[in-house]
């Protein structure tokens, strides 16, 4: 099931001319979401999604992001790892459903990731390149990175996995971990 959301704004321009409506521009807005998936499976066939620690409805924005099992092969993109699809276009990564945007604590080496109000600082701002690394606008030394350990999470069968996010120094050596893509369902 594609998940595509329609806003419900519908956006008019109405001009009067001798006391008649003539409608100039229409269009329907409309918000795709996709899940931001790590290149490299890893240790895991459903693959590494960034996601919101807690679980679906319920997570807990004020724990930062996580990679975890990819949702999507229950038919579905989770809401917890649910982007904006034009918003990834615009260099913000915005989870729609929790009105936030992935930031950085820092923009430095080993800082973590957090959630926060949208607001377009440059701690928000990255990009994500033809090659697959994600990057913050303001030092695109820096890559978003999972970490080589990982951890059983508390459900899925089999069961879930769970990888640290931070911003790395890029290297090919590290590239198994630091390339992504987004799609719409897996």
């Amino acid at each position: 099931m594609k998940r595509t959301l329609i806003l419900s704004s519908l956006i008019s321009l109405l001009i009067y001319c001798n006391n008649t409506e003539v409608i100039i521009e229409q269009a329907v807005v409309k918000l795709e979401t996709v899940e931001v998936y790590l290149l490299n499976n890893l240790n895991d066939s459903r693959g590494y999604c960034i996601d919101i620690q807690g679980h679906k409805t319920n997570a807990d924005v004020n724990k930062g992001l996580q990679s975890h099992s990819c949702y999507s092969y229950q038919g579905e993109i989770s809401v917890d790892q649910s982007f904006n699809k034009f918003k990834i276009s615009e260099n913000e990564f915005n989870i729609p459903y929790f009105k936030v945007c992935m930031e950085a604590e820092k923009i430095e080496k080993s800082s973590n990731l957090i959630l926060n109000t949208c607001n377009k600082g440059d701690k928000q701002k990255f990009t994500l390149q033809n090659d697959g690394k994600i990057q913050p606008l303001s030092d695109l030394n820096l890559c978003l990175t999972v970490s080589e350990s990982f951890r059983e999470g508390g459900g899925g069968n089999p069961v879930h996995l769970i990888r640290k996010l931070s911003l790395q120094i890029c290297e090919e050596k590290f590239s198994s971990r630091q390339k992504w893509g987004i799609r719409t369902i897996n």
